[in-house]
């Protein structure tokens, strides 16, 4: 089993009246799925209670503690119901255990051919009355896209697969240390977000005066080693086009410094001050050294935008790949669906295949184009979209997020920077909903198709007000 395996609990409930044959054969089901899917289960032995079952109270002591045991690398508890099972059993482990972690309910399906007393299972009923227990009991879970399914089943693996991602996301946002480096732009209010209510929900931000990167970054020369292994890095990631060694440098120098602080801090992403300050007091972008940390799953966001990050980090846990803070830009054309998505740019690598260190024109109108090298260049193709963003809402102070999926498109664009086209259903609608409920203009693209994981555990287990956008049939 690879070492990145996930572990996640297994509770096979029980019911005395039920034949004992269809646990013991859940058992090494389940076992077998796991090693086919990647992950490592955590269950009782058949010796400890019978046929390492839960059924009685004695049972969930010895399950629970066997979770416990094991409470540092549990993602996840998945109940497993090959007969009605037992609902105290169930919800009495997962209250002993106390691991505050994503649950899953499945029940196996009865077969038409095999109801009688030897075969029958009576899962679908029994589902019904462990979820019961379990909203009793105040503890949160998830459900299975099919009332009932078998394990061996495809929508099953799916499910679990998902259920997974679902884990992720909520054990990594519990956890999560985001640098906020250099203060929020002075014209950007867009941006403000509570500390408070962030650290409420486990969500540590760690700050630092751009001057303090600066000033280490200064302190380099292009002879030390670490520049060095910096500029190979980079020249390595994307070609540099026509940017001037002497950004390079810059570019190198800087990535120096923020490497370190990242592994200072023990930081899972970062947002950077990237405009006007990095450009008029050091003389490059900050985008090249953003992307190939966003690209490394690390990601940054530009303009000090914690929540936006904090938003590409929830995305890279749902899908496994890298996200990239973008602008609700511009109109596509007179097609109402479709919109400009642009920055200047700093997405991951995966984004932008065509991927060239540039400049960037519209900054450089202010502070001089010669001052933006560092910027990336380059268009997304078509791939699938999901978007969304995670905001602050002060005044009422909680955590509120909208979600939705899309495509993305290889419609003409003729632009510099960082850009892309969207498609997305009712975009009217959903920009309607943006504006009215306060929230940014940045917002958050990945390429995959993950809405569902993430409106489960942004909004079932971390408990935030979730919209997901999508069209009424």
């Amino acid at each position: 089993m690879s070492e990145t395996a996930l572990s996640i609990g297994v509770i096979i409930g029980n019911r005395d009246f039920f034949p004992d044959s269809l646990v013991e054969k859940a058992r090494i089901e389940i076992i077998d799925i796991f090693t086919k899917l990647n992950l490592k289960p955590i269950l009782l032995d058949t010796n400890e209670t019978k046929l390492g079952g839960v059924e009685t109270y004695q049972d969930s002591l010895k399950c629970a503690e066997l979770f416990k045991k094991h409470s540092g690398e549990l993602v996840g508890i998945l109940v497993l119901l090959p007969n009605f099972g037992d609902e105290r059993g169930v919800a009495d482990t997962l209250k002993l255990a106390d691991l505050d972690v994503p649950v899953l309910i499945q029940a196996y399906p009865d077969e038409l051919s095999k109801m009688n007393v030897a075969n029958r299972r009576d899962s679908w009923c029994g589902k019904i009355s462990i979820c019961n227990n379990l909203y009793q009991y105040g503890i949160k879970y998830s459900l299975t896209s099919q009332h009932v399914s078998h394990p061996s089943d495809p929508i099953f693996h799916k499910d679990l697969n998902d259920f997974v991602a679902v884990c992720r996301v909520v054990r990594g946002l519990k956890n999560i240390r985001i640098g906020a480096i250099g203060a929020r732009p002075g014209a950007f209010n867009t941006v403000r977000y509570s500390e408070k209510i962030l650290q409420r929900n486990g969500i540590t931000v760690v700050t630092a005066d751009l001057s303090e990167i600066l000033g280490k970054a200064n302190k380099l020369t292009k002879d030390d080693t670490s520049v060095k292994e910096h500029l190979d890095k980079i020249n390595a990631y994307a070609p540099k086009g026509r940017t001037p060694d002497e950004a390079m440098i810059q570019i190198a120098k800087l990535d120096v410094v923020l490497n370190d602080f990242v592994a200072e801090h023990s930081l899972d992403a970062t947002a950077i001050q990237c405009w006007t300050s990095l450009q008029q007091n050091f003389g490059c972008n900050v985008c090249t050294s953003m992307s190939i940390m966003s690209e490394n799953m690390l990601p940054s966001a530009c303009e000090v935008d914690v929540t936006g990050t904090l938003s590409m980090y929830a995305m890279q846990l749902a899908s496994g790949s890298p996200s990239a803070l973008v602008d609700w830009n511009n109109n596509y054309a007179d097609d109402s669906d479709k919109c400009v998505l642009f920055h200047c740019g700093n997405w991951a690598k995966s984004f932008i295949p065509d991927i060239e260190i540039s400049n960037a024109p519209i900054l450089g109108t202010t502070v001089g184009v010669e001052n933006t090298f560092g910027a990336l260049d380059g268009r997304t193709p078509a791939m699938p979209l999901t978007y969304g963003r995670i905001s602050t809402d002060d005044p009422k102070g909680i955590i509120k997020a909208y979600i939705g999926e899309g495509e993305l498109t290889d419609d003409p664009l003729n632009t510099f920077g960082n850009r892309a086209v969207a498609k997305i259903e009712d975009l009217q609608g959903l920009m309607n909903y943006v504006c009215r409920n306060g929230f940014e203009h940045h917002v958050v693209m990945n390429a995959s198709k993950s809405a569902d994981i993430l409106e489960e555990a942004l909004g079932n287990y971390m408990g935030w007000d979730i919209f997901k956008h999508q069209v009424q049939s």
